[in-house]
C-alpha cells in the first residue's frame, strides 16, 4: 500500500526511505527550495546527507499530491503539528494519520494523537514512537516500534503496511501510554545531558534514568495508561536510546546545559518545550515530579545546575 510522509526532515526522510522498500512513497516539504534540492541530488544533504532516496521516492510540495494517499505519516515538530493539521485540513479529512513526533503541545498539554482527534475528528489517528535515530533507520539498521492505535483492526492493518525489514513494529491500543512514553523520555534525557556534561558521572546518570523513569510511570497512570506501555519499547526502550547516545538532540541541550555552554536554537529540541508542559500539568494534577520540575528550569534558565542537584539530593528519604 502506497504511503505518504508529511516532513522532510531527517526522521520523516529516513522513514521514506525505509517504507520504499514496500512500495511507492510520497514525501512532503514545505519548502520549494528544500524539494528543489532534494530532487536534483536525490538526497537530502540539508537533514540527511549521504543517503540516497530510491526511485519509489516522489518528492512534493502540493499537499493536493501528498494526501492522496490513505495512510499520511505526519514527521514533523510536535510544536507544529497543529498548525500543519489545521492548514492541510481540507486534504486530510477522512485519512488515516500516524503521528511520528514525540511530546507535549506546550499550549494544552496534549499529546500528537489527541492533537489528530481534536484537528480532524473524521480522521484515524494513530502514533509511531520509540527507539529510533533518522540515520540508523535511513542506513538500513534495524529496530523495532511501537504502533499505537485505539482501532484494533486498523491498528493490525497499520503494523502490516509501515513494517519494513528493518523497522519491526509492535502494537498497541494504548495510545496515552505511547504518547507519554515518547515525550516524556525527552524530558530525562535533557536531565541526563546535563548530568554527564558536568561530569556528575555514569552512576549519578543510571539514578537519574531510573527515578525518571518512575515519574513517568507516574504520570502515566495518572492519565490513564498502562503502566506496561511504559516498559515497553515506546517507555524504556527510548529512555534507554536517548539517555545514553550523543545522536539524541535532548541529549545534545543536556551536555550543553551541563557543560554551560550555548545550543543552537535553530536545532529542534522536543523536550525542552515538553518539560514545562509536563511541569505545568503535574503542578495541576498535583503529581509529585521533580526531575521534571529541574529541567524546565534549567531549559528557561531559572535554575542552575548546582541548584538543581541539591533540590534533588536534598529531598526527603523514603522507601523506592
Amino acid at each position: 500500500m502506497s504511503v505518504s510522509v508529511l516532513g522532510a526532515g531527517a526522521f520523516g526522510t529516513a522513514l521514506a526511505i525505509s517504507l520504499a522498500d514496500n512500495g511507492p512513497v510520497r514525501l512532503w516539504a514545505r519548502s520549494r527550495a528544500h524539494l528543489d534540492a532534494m530532487s536534483l541530488a536525490r538526497e537530502n544533504r540539508l537533514r540527511l546527507p549521504g543517503v540516497p532516496l530510491s526511485a519509489q521516492i516522489e518528492v512534493t510540495s502540493d499537499p493536493v499530491v501528498a494526501a492522496e494517499h490513505r495512510i499520511v505519516l505526519l514527521a514533523v515538530p510536535m510544536q507544529k503539528l497543529r498548525s500543519v493539521l489545521t492548514d492541510l485540513s481540507r486534504h486530510l479529512e477522512g485519512r488515516t494519520l500516524v503521528a511520528c513526533c514525540k511530546g507535549m503541545e506546550l499550549a494544552t498539554g496534549l499529546g500528537p494523537v489527541a492533537v489528530i482527534s481534536e484537528c480532524l475528528p473524521s480522521a484515524q489517528p494513530a502514533l509511531l514512537t520509540g527507539p529510533s535515530f533518522a540515520a540508523d533507520i535511513a542506513r538500513g539498521l534495524p529496530t523495532a516500534l511501537t504502533l499505537a492505535c485505539t482501532d484494533e483492526s486498523a491498528g493490525r492493518s497499520l503494523q502490516q503496511c509501515l513494517s519494513t525489514s528493518n523497522l519491526r513494529l509492535y502494537r498497541t491500543t494504548d495510545t496515552i501510554g505511547a504518547e507519554l512514553g515518547g515525550a516524556l523520555k525527552n524530558v530525562m534525557a535533557i536531565a541526563c545531558g546535563a548530568v554527564i556534561g558536568a561530569g556528575l558521572g555514569d552512576s549519578a546518570r543510571a539514578a537519574l534514568m531510573t527515578r525518571g523513569y518512575a515519574e513517568m510511570q507516574r504520570m502515566a497512570v495518572a492519565l490513564g495508561a498502562r503502566a506496561e506501555t511504559m516498559a515497553g519499547l515506546s517507555g524504556f526502550g527510548d529512555l534507554a536510546l536517548t539517555c545514553t547516545s550523543d545522536l539524541s538532540r535532548n541529549y545534545q541541550l543536556g551536555l550543553a546545559i551541563g557543560r554551560g555552554q550555548p545550543f543552537d536554537p535553530s536545532v529542534t529540541v522536543e523536550g525542552a518545550a515538553t518539560a514545562r508542559a509536563v511541569h505545568s500539568k503535574a503542578r495541576d494534577m498535583k503529581l509529585d515530579m521533580p526531575i521534571t520540575a529541574c529541567v524546565a528550569g534549567l531549559v528557561d534558565e531559572t535554575l542552575t545546575l548546582t541548584q538543581a542537584m541539591s533540590a534533588l539530593m536534598a529531598r526527603p528519604l523514603k522507601e523506592e
